[in-house]
């Protein structure tokens, strides 16, 4: 584990101050209409390239999701957020919506968004989306920064716990039917809780769950993460990847798998397409063409906004999921209690996968089906779709138009169904 990175990286980050001010300081100075430089090719070029100076050295903090209305059947209605539940690594948000008297009930969603380095933020689209056809909560999971040593640690069993107690919480609170759906990360805990549930009869599971892009079985079409996963092993990411947080973080002395770090990494990925945009975005400021710099304004705010995970709960997810894959070899337990997958009988399971998904591969988020094999076919259903990688089974057009449908139509057939507790 590394003690000083961490405080290096600050320190770098604080060096950089000055020059981002600097930088800041020309642009508003060759995009001030009162400056003639402003209308020149010369001056467009200077403001652009201190925008994206500014922008590549910048952090970013948590971004807001910013909701304010939504259609349900074709009428606009306000949404306001509201933390419904408050534990120390998450916070319950319900996107409450002002429908007019008489409206009929709808069912209840649960989003269970991934604690990978991003904002539940990064799932906006998702929310959206539902919201025209469900009552939507989130998990809207904590930065492991501010969360202070004393309010203890956070691991897999407990993102297994924490979803456990999101599920007795909205089932005791009553209302319509709801709903749980995972995107990526998420799949394993989301099914491991469910299973363990159905394993003590527990009459608070869901009606249904929905796994997209979630890695249930990484040794299916194996991708470059889950290969160096499985090639260096826990061992390295400990020695490599874990760094403590120091003084003033609210969490400091607590080791961490720092956002940057993982930032580092997705961009790594995809390197060459991050370079072309910001290419693209300073063309775009270039020639004025602020609709498309815009676009990447918004994407990249949300993009490189990144937090920081817990090491326990980062180095349990590699051990488990990635290098042993104790879940579909049946060897995955829960605080000592084996997680058994047969035992899901009364919860209807969807699995979605993106054609091109470079993140989990095409099968191994469908694994899911073979595994719950209690599960009674009627409320069983996958769908592979086409044209789209991983940020597209979450949002987008081809989400919009192909998969939020599906997922709406299932819930309904599930529904339907009546085989969940009453």
């Amino acid at each position: 584990m590394n003690r000083f990175a961490y405080q290096i990286y600050e320190m770098a980050q604080m060096a950089m101050a000055p020059a981002r001010a600097v930088s800041d300081l020309t642009r508003m100075t060759f995009k001030n209409p009162a400056n003639p430089l402003a209308y020149t090719s010369m001056g467009r070029n200077i403001a652009a390239s201190a925008e994206l100076f500014e922008r590549v050295t910048r952090r970013y903090g948590k971004p807001a999701f910013d909701i304010e209305t939504v259609f349900v059947n074709g009428q606009e209605v306000a949404v306001s957020e509201e933390t419904v539940l408050v534990k120390p690594f998450c916070h319950l948000v319900h996107f409450a919506r002002d429908l007019p008297p008489g409206s009929a009930p709808q069912s209840r969603l649960l989003i269970v968004a991934p604690m990978s380095g991003h904002y539940a933020t990064l799932l906006r689209g998702t929310v959206e989306a539902f919201l025209q056809t469900h009552d939507v909560y989130i998990t809207d999971w904590v930065d492991a920064r501010v969360v202070p040593l004393t309010l203890g640690k956070f691991d897999l069993d407990d993102y297994v716990d924490y979803v456990v107690d999101i599920c007795e919480f909205l089932s005791l609170a009553g209302g319509t039917p709801f709903h749980v759906l995972a995107v990526c990360q998420p799949s394993v805990p989301v099914l491991a809780a469910v299973a363990r549930m159905e394993a003590e009869d527990s009459p608070h599971v869901p009606v249904s769950m929905t796994l997209k892009g979630g890695p249930i079985d990484t040794r299916r079409s194996p991708t470059a993460v889950n290969k160096l996963a499985e090639k260096r092993g826990s061992a390295w990411f400990r020695q490599n990847c874990i760094h403590l947080l120091p003084f003033p973080y609210p969490g400091a002395g607590r080791y961490v798998y720092p956002g940057f770090l993982q930032l580092s990494g997705f961009m790594a990925m995809n390197f060459d397409r991050h370079v072309n945009a910001h290419l693209e975005m300073f063309n775009h400021l270039v020639e004025n063409d602020g609709d498309s710099a815009e676009k990447h304004r918004e994407f990249y705010d949300e993009y490189l906004a990144v937090m920081d995970l817990t090491a326990e709960f980062y180095l349990q997810t590699i051990d488990t999921v990635f290098v042993h894959h104790a879940l579909p070899k049946g060897q995955m337990t829960h605080k000592g209690e084996k997680v058994d997958l047969t035992a899901i009988r009364r919860v209807g399971l969807l699995t979605v996968e993106g054609e091109k998904d470079d993140i989990s591969g095409v099968g191994q988020t469908h694994a899911a089906q073979e595994l719950c094999s209690s599960i009674p076919e009627s409320i069983r259903l996958h769908h592979l779709q086409a044209d789209v990688g991983h940020y597209g089974v979450f949002n987008g057009s081809r989400f919009r138009k192909h998969i939020a449908p599906r997922v709406c139509a299932f819930h309904k057939k599930v529904e339907e169904a009546g085989l969940f507790p009453s």
